[in-house]
């Protein structure tokens, strides 16, 4: 993929407020009673990326029999790195993007070259939701470097229950209700970085995006 086409094929994805670039910045925290037992009207679970620490419960601990819980990527803190702790296994014996060497069980981060520059090589790490089990190796793996993965709840697969059994078992009270209306999260410093974006006009597409979501987390 050359440069025009990747910042075009970006700025699409923020335009058109697809979750994976953080379309739905905003949504507060309700209050201790309509928290992670409770579902407040108007609202609807989500996960505080900030919060979680990738336990893996979301894989395992959702009524539905996939999870409605995947990862997702924000570009703008990815380094598009060679060696990707998101995506190699720890004990990865080569740069092979064979299974054995991929840190997720179910091959659902992609890796895409990107270009070589100055003897390096970058690579897009993208998610695929159908593959993706919610298991959040990847994204404890990207925390050792950008952390530009994180776990979210996608709205067209939750049931919305009232009491959130994920909620419930997790272990950081990473679940919070948000307004149904921007029912997604981003990192604080996705957010800083997107508004950074916006106030330099550097990039159209995230001043467009700032003006349309709440971003006072």
């Amino acid at each position: 993929m050359s440069e025009p086409e990747k910042q075009q094929d970006r700025r699409k994805f923020l335009a058109d407020g697809i979750r994976v670039a953080g379309v739905t910045v905003g949504g507060a925290m309700i209050g201790f009673l309509a928290g992670r037992r409770s579902h407040a009207a108007g609202t609807r679970w989500q996960i505080d990326p900030d919060q979680c620490v990738a336990c893996g419960n979301c894989a395992t601990y959702c009524v539905l029999d996939e999870s409605a819980v995947k990862c997702v990527q924000c570009f703008d803190m990815c380094g598009y790195c060679d060696i990707c702790t998101g995506y190699f296994d720890p004990n990865y014996k080569s740069l092979d993007t064979a299974a054995e060497n991929q840190l997720c069980p179910t091959d659902a981060v992609i890796r895409t070259h990107i270009e070589g520059k100055a003897g390096q090589n970058f690579y897009e790490y993208t998610i695929d939701e159908n593959a993706c089990i919610g298991c959040g190796k990847c994204v404890k793996g990207c925390a050792l470097m950008n952390g530009s993965f994180y776990l979210q709840i996608m709205h067209d697969r939750c049931v919305d229950c009232n009491e959130c059994a994920i909620a419930v078992a997790c272990p950081t009270e990473a679940f919070i209700n948000v307004p149904e209306q921007k029912p997604y999260r981003l990192k604080k410093v996705a957010v800083a970085l997107i508004e950074q974006k916006a106030k330099e006009g550097k990039d159209k597409a995230a001043k467009e995006l700032i003006k349309r979501v709440q971003t006072d987390q």
